[in-house]
């Protein structure tokens, strides 16, 4: 059975649409890997950021290694410990990276907008929500 996050693990609102990239086949772009980038955007430091998705370093780590390892160059430098203690910075290619999935995360998202509020409209109601009679 898959290993699942707790809900309060991320801090983006579920959406109704979820987009991967299947760039490669050995390369692949998600919410969870753009989600990944933006917490170490923000908190400047890998550990920081998969404490902040509930992520063990590992784990946030080999993503990383796995990011830089599939673009023709690096998308998180890191900086060892020491004096200044170390930390990760998006590179340029990687901010442009995660503009570019969030771009298409948003064109996917307008594109399905209508089809979406069909599908919601059909919904049975919610258990302890009464039905909408207006419809």
């Amino acid at each position: 059975m898959p290993r699942q996050r707790p809900a309060a693990a991320s801090r983006s609102p579920r959406r109704a649409l979820t987009l991967r990239l299947t760039l490669r086949e050995d390369v692949a772009l998600g919410p969870g890997k753009a989600e990944l980038l933006e917490a170490i955007r923000d908190t400047g430091s890998i550990a920081a950021a998969g404490r902040r998705m509930r992520m063990s370093y590992q784990r946030a780590h080999d993503l990383v290694s796995a990011l830089n390892a599939g673009f023709a160059a690096p998308l998180v430098e890191s900086a060892i410990g020491g004096s200044k203690g170390g930390g990760a910075r998006l590179t340029p290619l990687g901010a442009e990276v995660l503009a570019a999935y969030r771009a298409a995360e948003a064109a996917a998202e307008a594109a399905v907008a209508e089809s979406l509020a069909r599908l919601h409209a059909a919904l049975a109601p919610a258990p302890g929500q009464a039905r909408d009679r207006t419809l």
